[in-house]
């Protein structure tokens, strides 16, 4: 993929700008609730405080409040990415490896996978996306400098890099995450070396991006798998589909279903306080707030999801009709 670098553009509709400030200002009022997570050493000294959301509409406008431009560690936001590479690159073969469920568990649980004979119950727990990093190791000869060079490509921003610190320190404490992965060896699901595997799966989630380039990157899913920045497919129609249905069903780690029953909306979040979500046909958002709840889900990114979807399904979905849309990318 060879990025155009046109799109996306500051956004051009005062209306929608002033809407995504006021979604920001309400947001900002769940700080101080939930906690950093500290079991990531590198993750704990984040800024409790911080809040950004940024917006991107098809057309390519951009908006942001807050935070926006910040760069964090994605953590879980990457296997996003990393399916869809897992995807195209394999097809509907990897659905031998991992299953299409909600899991109902911890991300990290091992009690389920030892149960299920080392098949995670879906490619957004832990064990899953590292069966899928199993396939990229085998397909690409780096595979994380891959997802990074993707990842630069789809969001526009030639800066994106893999946060070392946060990989050491990943790496540092690996231990329930290689628990995983020698049980998934020993049932046969692991193909290569656990230690490359591992650094593989850690590398991805140690991708700094900010909530701008998150809603650029994966705006393809809101746009029938067409990628923004380059104007060509990214995955086809049908797999952004389905990817947006798994991200519906499992996206928001074991409070997948309240989620879904709150907002309504294909969701991913991450340990490091992002959330993206999915409005197909229409845009593609990202929230980020580093304080997490119980399960995981940063509580004020939520709030402001929650208040995204209330707002779209009073309005019909206006203000999106005031945007511009006169001068596509």
């Amino acid at each position: 993929m060879n990025a155009t670098l046109s799109c996306p553009r500051p956004g051009t509709s005062p209306v929608l700008q002033a809407w995504v400030n006021d979604i920001e200002r309400r947001a900002r009022t769940r700080l101080g609730m939930g906690r950093i997570a500290d079991y990531i050493p590198a993750l704990a000294n984040q800024d409790p405080a911080c809040f950004g959301l940024a917006v991107c509409t098809n057309d390519g406008n951009l908006y942001m409040a807050g935070d926006a431009e910040i760069p964090f560690s994605i953590q879980s936001l990457s296997k996003v990415l990393l399916l869809s590479l897992a995807l195209r690159t394999h097809g509907d073969g990897l659905w031998r490896r991992v299953g299409l469920n909600p899991s109902g568990m911890p991300f990290n649980s091992l009690m389920q996978l030892e149960t299920e004979q080392g098949k995670p119950r879906n490619p957004f727990i832990n064990a899953g996306a590292i069966v899928v990093a199993d396939h990229l190791v085998g397909a690409f000869a780096t595979p994380a400098k891959h997802l990074q060079d993707i990842a630069r490509t789809l969001s526009g921003n030639p800066r994106v890099l893999i946060d070392h610190e946060v990989l050491a320190s990943e790496w540092g404490h690996r231990a329930r995450n290689a628990a995983a992965a020698y049980l998934m060896k020993a049932f046969g699901n692991l193909y290569n070396e656990v230690d490359e595997v591992l650094t593989a799966y850690f590398a991805c989630c140690a991708l700094r991006m900010s909530c701008a380039d998150l809603a650029v990157a994966l705006n393809y899913l809101a746009a029938d798998g067409r990628a923004l920045t380059t104007g060509e497919p990214f995955v086809p129609p049908a797999m952004a589909q389905r990817i947006n249905a798994l991200m519906f069903t499992s996206g928001m780690y074991d409070a997948a279903g309240d989620f879904a029953y709150r907002v309504g909306l294909p969701a991913k979040s991450g340990v490091g306080g992002g959330i993206v979500a999915i409005v197909p046909g229409r845009l593609s958002v990202c929230a980020w707030s580093p304080a997490l709840d119980a399960s995981g889900n940063s509580v004020a990114a939520q709030y402001a999801l929650e208040l995204i979807a209330e707002d779209l399904g009073r309005w019909h979905q206006a203000p999106l009709d005031y945007v511009d849309a006169s001068t596509p990318c």
